[in-house]
């Protein structure tokens, strides 16, 4: 085993004094792209997750998208077993009025979404319009998954 020590002034790169270096004018992107795309990575991952709401199988159907509210509405969910949700909060049927009473802070001009599963009757999708209406909001709107295909 053997170390080996510099000596002597050759071989330099045209500098003044021995030891010093000259700052570099270039900036390494590479270690910055790296981060980036393993950030947009893990962005494009998760976004689907941060999708909240109660998991149903919606109807498929054709037509113009509303244009988003400004900030998130309120959604009405029933589930094909029956189970009827406010936001992520399980209600009764005959309690879906006085529970959007009491969430009527704002007022009622806020809309509702109705986010019904496709295999529920009806009449079950009806009587929560109803219920909705009775607790004094009138402006309703379907959640729809877009037609495929022709």
């Amino acid at each position: 085993m053997g170390a080996s020590v510099k000596t002597g002034g050759g071989g330099g790169r045209g500098r003044g004094r021995r030891g010093r270096h000259t700052p570099m004018s270039e900036i390494n992107v590479t270690p910055m792209v790296d981060v980036m795309l393993v950030l947009l990575i893990i962005f494009m991952v998760a976004a689907p997750l941060l999708q909240v709401g109660i998991p149903v199988e919606l109807p498929e159907a054709k037509g113009q998208q509303i244009p988003a509210p400004k900030k998130d509405p309120l959604a009405v969910t029933v589930k094909l077993n029956g189970d009827v949700f406010i936001g992520e909060t399980q209600v009764g049927l005959d309690d879906v009025a006085d529970k959007l009473k009491a969430i009527a802070q704002n007022g009622y001009d806020e809309p509702i979404f109705v986010r019904g599963d496709k295999g529920v009757p009806y009449g079950v999708v009806m009587k929560i319009m109803g219920r909705i209406n009775a607790g004094g909001f009138k402006k309703l709107s379907f959640v729809l998954d877009e037609e495929k295909g022709g």
